[in-house]
C-alpha cells in the first residue's frame, strides 16, 4: 500500500538530517524536474543533479541541519516550510528558509517548486524594503 505523500517528505528530511546521500536521492524519481520560478535558470531535470547539488551541500555544511517547519498535502502535491542551517567549512553560519511544492508519485519526488533563499539577519526593516518601490534602482 503506497504511502502518503508527507511520508516522503519525512523521510526527505530524516535522510537530510543523517547526511545520507543515498537515502536523500532515494526520495527523487529518476526524471525528477525541479524548478525555481524565482531563479528560472536553476531548473534542471534528474535525480544525478540532485545528487550533485546535496553532495555539495553536505560537504559544505558538515553541520547542515534541516526543519520541516509545516506540510500539508493536497492529493500528490506537498506543501513544506523548511529552515535549513549549518557553518560553512570557513565558520560563517548559513540558514536558509520557504517554501517547496512536491509532486509525489509512486513515493517518490517526481517534480518540484522551490521558493527558498538564504535568510538575511542583517537588512533593513520593512520600510527599507519598502524603499525599493519608491525609487527602484
Amino acid at each position: 500500500m503506497p504511502s502518503h505523500p508527507i511520508d516522503t517528505i519525512e523521510r526527505l528530511r530524516d535522510a537530510m538530517n543523517r547526511h545520507d546521500l543515498d537515502a536523500f536521492v532515494a526520495c527523487f524519481a529518476p526524471d525528477y524536474r525541479s524548478e525555481q520560478p524565482n531563479h528560472p535558470n536553476r531548473a534542471f531535470s534528474g535525480s544525478h543533479q540532485v545528487r550533485r547539488n546535496w553532495s555539495t551541500m553536505f560537504e559544505s555544511m558538515p553541520d547542515f541541519r534541516a526543519e520541516l517547519l509545516r506540510a500539508a498535502e493536497h492529493g500528490d502535491t506537498v506543501w513544506s516550510e523548511w529552515h535549513w542551517y549549518g557553518t560553512l567549512r570557513d565558520g560563517t553560519p548559513k540558514e536558509i528558509g520557504g517554501v517547496i511544492l512536491a509532486g509525489i508519485q509512486n513515493d517518490r519526488i517526481a517534480w518540484g517548486r522551490l521558493y527558498t533563499e538564504d535568510i538575511e539577519t542583517g537588512g533593513g526593516d520593512i520600510d527599507a524594503a519598502m524603499d525599493r518601490f519608491r525609487r527602484p534602482g
